[in-house]
């Protein structure tokens, strides 16, 4: 029979309270901040091109060379890999709460460095913007697994999913944020000094202030940051933690004595922490055979379904750009001044945020306690795969004008679908599955894995989905296979996240020591929990 810890049962059976609203607040304003400094500079980047890379006397404006864009977009999630698979060890090592402000005070400092990058040159713009983004992404990448293990272990069992979704959901509000602030100062900018289309006056539809306000939708990224950095520091240390990792049980009570506002007994706590101190079946490592035993099935499915959501997730800027010309809010770069083309980008961008993103994230904050994990990600899963077939098989019926609206909907189902699905629930489910001295490592080596995927989705698809004629394809790429085939690979690879999802335990309704088979008193030959072998709710 499992032994069960007096303050982990208090936990696990809490009402919802404010201490709840607090962590999710507290954790979700670091989400916040990471969507916004994520996504915030595919807003600017056409503005970048046209400050740094026009060229006197050419037809059209100046946009960032591939090696340069890619760059631009994709070292922060080069930064993230990193960040998760550090931070995560370190969260396991030092406790949540001493690298939790450490993570926070990264992003606010390299977020404002992102806006002060040095000289006037392009080189020495990109180069340090580069560097302190992938320093940003680095904090970002810490936040993931640190967040979610916060979530979850101070969460009770019956709405612990809904309060991990509530946390991640808060990447939809700061996308859309990105995008408000991006309108805003644009708006202003461009009432402030009103600048010519670039095919009426070239040089001069590049006011000089225009240098100023992809530097401060940059710089915004770091006030959430900074202003919730003093309530991080606030929080006490998940009883999770000091109880079964650092295996203070009486610390543990005093902490969520506070936050719970009742007395924990803790002297049985305490004996039966030192059963489990010495007990050797429950300190096995990451890399032994026990673990492999235990939850090596688990930590493959939750690193490759994360891993195949983002190549799917990230590749689908591929065709926003058809989108954004189909509804006709993204004319001709060179009808437009450069600040006009940021306000154009960021409203196209707000609406897709409002349409399929954020109504999907709070779909699965509804019913995830109801529908549980599994479902929603094969679900999830499911959808997508259908649209992106969907999308591919005719895909030249889609590109005739009158059939343009289908697309727009359909293409936005693909967004609700992955938010009401696996990439809602691949962020969930290692947070809950794996032994608490574990618990933000294997999560962070899921998340790493699904940045892996982002980085093959968002540049190696880029690629390949350049037109198979060479006078078709963007600017300095070479021909690719196209979005046709393009789209009917990404559709395989949502049908292989569902294979994967049978790998990956259902969680609902269970404590985490349940799930993890922390508390299992041994006897004899060591035996898996219980619960680690079920792959698909009962």
């Amino acid at each position: 029979m499992p032994k069960e810890l007096g303050v982990l049962n208090a936990l696990d059976n809490a009402k919802t309270q404010l201490y709840h609203f607090t962590a999710i607040v507290v954790a979700g304003m670091g989400f916040f901040t990471d969507a916004y400094d994520i996504f915030c500079i595919s807003l600017v980047t056409k503005l970048l091109g046209r400050i740094y890379y026009t060229v006197p006397g050419s037809p059209n404006p100046g946009t960032l060379p591939p090696n340069v864009a890619d760059s631009v977009n994709g070292v922060a999630f080069c930064g993230t890999f990193a960040g998760q698979l550090f931070f995560g060890w370190l969260g396991d090592k030092l406790g949540r709460k001493k690298v939790y402000g450490l993570t926070l005070l990264l992003m606010v400092i390299c977020a404002i460095a992102s806006g002060l990058s040095f000289g006037h040159s392009a080189k020495g713009v990109i180069a340090t913007l580069c560097f302190f983004r992938f320093w940003l992404g680095f904090g970002i990448g810490g936040d993931y697994p640190l967040s979610a293990t916060i979530m979850s272990e101070y969460a009770n069992k019956k709405t612990r999913g809904a309060f991990i979704a509530a946390v991640f959901a808060m990447q939809g509000f700061g996308n859309l944020t990105g995008g408000i602030v991006a309108l805003i100062v644009s708006s202003a900018f461009d009432h402030a000094y009103k600048a010519p289309t670039y095919e009426q006056n070239a040089s001069a539809s590049v006011p000089a202030q225009a240098d100023y306000v992809w530097r401060i939708i940059v710089m915004v990224g770091a006030l959430p940051a900074a202003l919730t950095y003093y309530w991080r520091m606030k929080m006490p240390e998940t009883a999770r933690y000091t109880a079964l990792v650092a295996k203070n049980a009486q610390q543990a009570a005093q902490d969520m004595s506070k936050v719970l506002q009742m007395d924990l007994v803790s002297g049985q706590d305490k004996s039966e922490i030192e059963i489990l101190a010495r007990d050797d079946s429950n300190s096995f490592g990451l890399f032994s055979k026990e673990f492999a035993k235990r939850h090596g099935l688990h930590l493959v499915g939750t690193a490759v379904c994360w891993f195949l959501l983002d190549i799917a997730f990230y590749s689908q800027n591929l065709f926003q750009k058809d989108i954004f010309s189909a509804i006709g809010w993204i004319p001709a770069a060179k009808t437009m001044s450069a600040i006009q083309e940021v306000y154009t980008v960021a409203r196209a961008q707000t609406l897709i945020v409002m349409c399929g993103l954020i109504p999907g994230y709070w779909f699965t904050v509804a019913f995830i306690d109801i529908l549980g994990r599994f479902v929603i990600q094969l679900m999830g899963f499911f959808f997508m795969t259908v649209f992106m077939f969907a999308l591919a098989i005719p895909y030249h019926h889609w590109t005739l004008k009158e059939n343009r609206i289908g697309f727009i909907v359909m293409y936005s189902l693909t967004f609700f679908f992955a938010n009401f699905g696996p990439n809602s629930t691949t962020f969930i489910v290692p947070a809950e599955i794996f032994p608490a001295r574990l618990r933000s490592t294997c999560h962070g080596i899921s998340a790493a894995a699904g940045k892996a995927g982002a980085i093959v989705g968002a540049f190696g698809f880029l690629y390949a989905a350049q037109s198979t004629d060479p006078t078709q394809t963007d600017a300095g790429y070479p021909p690719g296979i196209g979005i046709k085939n393009t789209l009917i690979v990404l559709g395989c690879i949502n049908f292989l996240g569902m294979l994967f999802t049978f790998l990956v335990p259902e969680s609902k309704g269970k404590s985490l020591e349940e799930l993890s088979g922390e508390n299992e008193e041994e006897s004899g030959e060591t035996e898996a929990p219980q619960t680690s072998s079920r792959t698909v709710p009962v």
